[in-house]
Formats: C-alpha cells, sequence, structure tokens
C-alpha cells in the first residue's frame, strides 16, 4: 500500500457501486486470487474513459475480463475493444465474464503473447490499457507508442510495485531484481519520450498516465 491505507478505504467508500455484473465478476476474481485492478484505479480508468470518450480501446492483460468488460460499460455501445491475454487457464473465464456482460460485440480477446501480437496490430487506438507482466512494459513500449493516435492516452497500472521502485536495488530480492530495473527503465522511458506527457500517480500500486502529442 503506497498512500495510508485509511485515506484509501474512506474515499474508495464514497464512490458509487458497480454493476451487479461487474461486482459478481470481481467478487469472484478476488474469491480465486485473480489480480484484478483496484477500486481505486476503476475510478480512475471510469474517469479518463469519460474525459476522453474513445473510441477504439486497446488492453494488454485481459486476466478475467474484468478491466475490459468496465471500459466497455463506460465508453458505452459504440466502443470496440482489443484485449490481449497470454495465460491460457484465464482465457475461457474471460470469454464467459465478456459474454455474461453482454459485451460480445464490442470485445475481441486475442489470445497470446503480446510481444508477438502487437506488431500484427492495424490502426490506432484512442485509448490503452496496460496491466500485464511488469516486466515486459518496456518491451511493449515500442508498439503501443505505434498504436496510440496524436492525443491518444496511455495508461499503465502497478508501476510502483508497491512501493518497491524507490528502493535500490540491492534492497530487492534477488528473482524480482529483473522486475524492477525494467520498470525503472519503463518509467524512465515513459517520462523522457519527446512524443509523450506523463504524470505518474502513487494510487492503487501506482498509475502512469501518457499522452501522445508534442510536448
Amino acid at each position: 500500500m503506497i498512500v495510508d491505507e485509511r485515506y484509501t478505504t474512506y474515499l474508495n467508500s464514497l464512490y458509487p457501486e458497480l454493476s451487479p455484473v461487474l461486482c459478481d465478476i470481481r467478487k469472484e476474481a478476488l474469491e480465486t486470487y485473480v489480480p484484478i485492478i483496484r477500486t481505486e484505479t476503476v475510478n480512475l480508468l471510469q474517469t479518463l474513459i469519460r474525459m476522453n470518450n474513445p473510441k477504439r480501446i486497446l488492453e494488454v492483460g485481459a486476466a478475467v475480463g474484468f478491466s475490459a468488460c468496465l471500459m466497455a460499460e463506460t465508453a458505452g455501445c459504440d466502443v470496440k475493444i482489443t484485449t490481449i491475454e497470454n495465460y491460457p487457464p484465464r482465457i475461457p473465464i474471460a470469454n464467459a465474464n465478456i459474454l455474461r456482460a453482454g459485451k460480445e460485440d464490442q470485445i475481441t480477446l486475442i489470445e497470446g503473447d503480446a510481444i508477438e501480437i502487437l506488431p500484427t496490430l492495424e490502426g490506432e487506438f484512442d485509448f490503452v490499457f496496460m496491466d500485464a507482466a511488469k516486466g515486459q512494459y518496456i518491451n511493449f513500449w515500442p508498439q503501443i507508442k505505434r498504436l496510440t493516435r496524436d492525443g491518444g492516452v496511455v495508461v499503465t497500472d502497478n508501476v510502483l510495485q508497491d512501493g518497491d521502485i524507490i528502493e535500490s536495488r540491492y534492497a530487492i530480492t534477488r528473482r524480482n531484481r529483473t522486475i524492477h530495473k525494467r520498470m525503472r527503465d519503463y518509467l524512465y522511458e515513459l517520462t523522457h519520450d519527446e512524443d509523450f506527457s506523463t504524470t505518474i500517480l502513487p494510487l492503487g500500486d501506482g498509475v502512469s498516465i501518457s499522452v501522445k502529442g508534442k510536448k
């Protein structure tokens, strides 16, 4: 927890409840220990989508389909969402959740590794949400840049690694040092890319918001 848990609990209590189907999907995900976006990130994502009114959304990391269904519900029936998932056990659950939410005409789930899939995608997206393997964000970035239209928004979740990002690499367990370095490299790339303006929020597990356009 990056922000004092008391603040987070209080603020989360103010937000309106999600639709019944999203509540059910979230409840089932939490009960089966599937990592999905936190409540504070839910509300940030909804706000950003309503501000930007995207019609074409790309998601990297579908998990069980919760965030894709959330974005489809928030953006309205005109939005088309492409989401990518690489973990086979979650794919049928995600497809089932998309069906139960009635979003099968809006959401297309592509199975496979985003590193291989992203170069095959065409056109430009208005809004991109990355919530996948944190150590791969830096590798996804060149294709994410290509696929984001001018004025488009890229949101990346889990960028502060529960606060570990500020620690020296020697304070990080050896098995996590590669992810730690790659995330630091990713945040540096985001904040120094001349084609994007980026802010990083200590919200949830850290969220970056990048807008494409000359600074």
